[in-house]
C-alpha cells in the first residue's frame, strides 16, 4: 500500500551493512515526500548499517526531530506546503543535527542557499543511492567518529578550539558552530600558517574533491565560520584569505 503524504515511519530492523565503529547505531532520519524516493533511500541506508526513520513531509520530520535524537538528516528541498529551506531553517534554531539536503535544483544559487542556512552537504537528484551513503557515511564520520590524535585543546589566547569537547569559544564565550564549521576550524588550527586551497580543503575536511562537490562550498562555510568567530568578519583575525591561492589559519 501506498504511504500517505505525512508518512512517517520506523524502519526498526537492526544493522545490516559494515559501518566505521564510529558510526555503529547512527541514526538517520529521511524526509521526502515521494515514496519511492524514501523506500530506495531508507533501504539502500539499512543495507549499509543505519538506523532508518523516515518523514513524508516537512511537518512530520519537524515533529520527529523535535520528539526524537537523530544522527543526521537526509532532507528533500522540494516538500509541499513547508519546503525544505523552512524545514532546515527551523531545525537551526535549536539544533545542529548534521542535514544533507536532496535537491533537483542544480543551480549555484540554490545549492548556495542551503549552505548558507546550514546544511552540510548536498545531492542533486536524481541520485545514486550509493553516491547518497557515501555522503551521509562522510558526514557522520565527522561527527560520531573517533576524535583526531594529538592534542584535544588548542589555545591561541582569545580563541580556544576544544577537539575532544568539540567546542570553540572566542574571551571565554562558547561559540555555536555546525559541525562542518568546527571541523574546518580544527582541521586548519593544526597546521597554522599553511595555505590551503578550497580543493585541498574539500579533500581534507569533507573527504570529497571538486568532481563530486562544488568548491564554492568552502568559501560559504569560511564565511559563515568568520561571521562567528571573528571580531571583524570583512578583516579576519585567525582565518585569511591568501588571494589566488586559498585559505590559512594565522595564530
Amino acid at each position: 500500500m501506498t504511504q500517505p503524504r505525512s508518512a512517517s515511519r520506523e524502519h526498526l530492523s537492526g544493522p545490516t551493512g559494515s559501518l566505521d565503529p564510529g558510526l555503529t547505531g547512527a541514526r538517520v532520519l529521511v524526509v521526502d515526500d515521494e515514496p519511492m524516493v524514501r523506500e530506495v533511500a531508507c533501504t539502500y541506508l539499512i543495507q549499509e548499517g543505519f538506523m532508518v526513520s523516515e518523514a513524508g513531509d516537512g511537518r512530520a520530520a519537524l515533529e520527529r526531530i523535535e520528539a526524537e535524537h537523530f544522527d543526521l538528516i537526509v532532507l528533500d528541498v522540494m516538500l509541499p506546503e513547508l519546503d525544505g529551506f523552512s524545514v532546515l531553517s527551523r531545525i537551526r534554531r535549536s539544533s545542529d543535527v548534521p542535514v544533507v539536503l536532496l535537491t533537483a535544483r542544480a543551480e549555484e544559487p540554490d545549492r548556495l542557499l542551503g549552505l548558507e542556512l546550514g546544511a552540510d552537504d548536498y545531492v542533486v537528484k536524481p541520485f545514486s543511492p550509493r553516491e547518497l551513503a557515501a555522503r551521509v557515511r562522510t558526514v557522520l564520520r565527522r561527527t560520531l567518529g573517533p576524535t583526531r590524535r594529538g592534542t584535544d585543546r588548542m589555545d591561541f589566547g582569545d580563541l580556544v578550539i576544544d577537539d575532544a569537547a568539540r567546542e570553540v569559544s572566542v574571551k571565554d564565550e562558547p561559540i555555536d558552530l555546525t559541525p562542518r564549521e568546527f571541523d574546518l576550524a580544527s582541521f586548519m588550527a593544526r597546521s597554522p600558517r599553511q595555505v590551503f586551497s578550497r580543493a585541498q580543503l574539500l579533500e581534507q575536511v569533507w573527504d570529497s574533491s571538486t568532481d563530486w562537490q562544488d568548491p564554492a562550498t568552502v568559501t560559504v562555510h569560511m564565511r559563515r565560520l568568520r561571521q562567528k568567530i571573528e571580531p571583524d568578519p570583512e578583516s579576519p583575525r585567525w582565518f585569511e584569505t591568501v588571494w589566488g591561492v586559498g585559505y590559512r589559519f594565522r595564530p
